[in-house]
């Protein structure tokens, strides 16, 4: 791969932005192409995997990007080893792979015979689960990396605090930067009547869309909440392994996350079943018909939604060593984020009031996991002590804390480029 590019942007016009916003997962992305014949960067519809890869394009060099929902581009490939033998030594973009599922074979003999890195980057909307059966074919050579719509670390530049309207929005580009919250919502309406209607199609899945809606609404008035696979099936009108597969299919297109509960080692009841959240805080407000902050501020789901918000954020900066849940007893004592590297262990606590208190469970949750280090995550300005080894913090003052930084990985502040 030639030349070389220490930061990627992403161009987006917006008059708030001054034009663009730095993805954090720019680097590592050259990074994983210097080392690995091929790179699978995979992220929900929409969330700026195109634009990121065709800035990374324009930096290299030499490369040949195909969208494979152009029929135009697929056609390029009715023969694709004689495609592939024509491109030789160029970085080869293949943007919505598991659109063309039968590639994965044929890019496995033409890495082998390349023998080098940074031969293929394929963009796809699907999750590594969903693709496994055919990606399994580029096992050892290939290497995947998510990414999520924009962070807030990545809009936070200027003077304007944009807090309040990615939590609102999310963090899709076009609901984030549209002119207004209306349009904004609009946009949001669009891409989920596309998803059911298109991308799931798309993917092969036989399924009624009516149906993956349904469930889909069900999911946001439980977000934040215990999953009961039962409770659902009942009211859907299906068995337990059905909704289990349709939950599958909104985890792996990157719409709903399951957080799983810590397994400790205590002689307590602990909570087994995952929680479940709408990864995207503007989907979730969507779904739940919530278009402007009035309207969240006096919503039930208004704590579990910053929660969500607080969790992806932290989510999208996880070092890959590290692993993450919550604690729950049948007693009460409940820890909304614990993070754990090797045997160290803290813990964050989501409360969306200005002026948080915690309740007993979270002190006896901190006896019980012997945490020292915590933080109360909530919308202030300023850090402060809570008591010993507790901190009450913004969102960006905790992703960026010393202590916290041994959990994350490093952001790339706009500002700094």
């Amino acid at each position: 791969m030639s030349g070389h590019v220490d930061t990627v942007y992403i161009r987006k016009y917006s008059p708030n932005m001054h034009g663009y916003i730095g993805r954090d997962a720019g680097s590592e992305l050259l990074h994983r192409l210097a080392c690995n014949p091929a790179v699978a960067l995979l992220g929900p519809r929409q969330c700026g995997k195109s634009t990121l890869a065709k800035h990374l394009i324009d930096g290299v060099g030499d490369a040949v990007y195909l969208d494979l929902e152009r029929l135009s581009d697929r056609n390029k490939l009715r023969d694709p080893e004689a495609f592939f033998g024509l491109n030789t030594g160029v970085l080869i973009c293949l943007d919505e792979i598991q659109r063309v599922p039968d590639l994965f074979p044929v890019l496995r003999s033409v890495i082998d015979e390349g023998a080098r890195n940074g031969q293929f980057l394929c963009l796809g909307s699907a999750s590594r689960d969903l693709i496994r059966q055919n990606s399994e074919t580029l096992a050892e050579r290939i290497t995947f990396l998510e990414l999520t719509p924009l962070t807030l670390p990545e809009v936070s530049v200027g003077p304007v605090d944009p807090l309040c309207k990615m939590w609102l929005r999310g963090g899709f580009p076009r609901s984030f930067l549209a002119g207004s919250d209306r349009d904004s919502f609009q946009w949001r309406l669009d891409f989920m009547r596309t998803y059911l209607e298109r991308d799931i199609p798309q993917l092969g899945i036989k399924i009624a869309s009516e149906r993956v809606q349904k469930l889909w609404h069900m999911c946001a008035h439980l977000h934040g909440q215990l999953l009961n696979y039962s409770k659902l099936a009942g009211s859907l009108g299906v068995d337990d392994h059905t909704v289990r597969n349709y939950l599958e299919l909104l985890c792996g297109t990157f719409m709903v996350r399951f957080l799983r509960p810590v397994h400790a080692n205590l002689k307590k009841r602990l909570v087994k079943a995952p929680k479940i959240y709408i990864r995207d805080t503007g989907l979730l407000h969507a779904l739940l018909g919530l278009e402007a902050q009035n309207e969240l501020l006096g919503h039930p789901v208004y704590g579990d939604s910053w929660e969500g918000f607080v969790t992806e954020t932290i989510f999208a900066y996880l070092r890959p060593s590290v692993t993450a849940g919550f604690y729950r007893t049948a007693s009460g004592a409940e820890i909304d984020l614990i993070l754990e590297k090797g045997a160290k262990r803290v813990a964050i606590e989501c409360k969306a009031s200005s002026a948080p208190r915690v309740q007993r469970g979270f002190w006896n949750a901190m006896e019980d996991l012997n945490i020292s280090k915590a933080w109360v995550i909530s919308p202030v300005d300023d850090a402060y002590p809570m008591e010993k080894g507790v901190t009450v913090t913004s969102l960006m003052a905790f992703l960026t804390d010393p202590i916290a930084q041994e959990f994350l990985q490093p952001m790339h502040r706009q500002d700094d480029k």
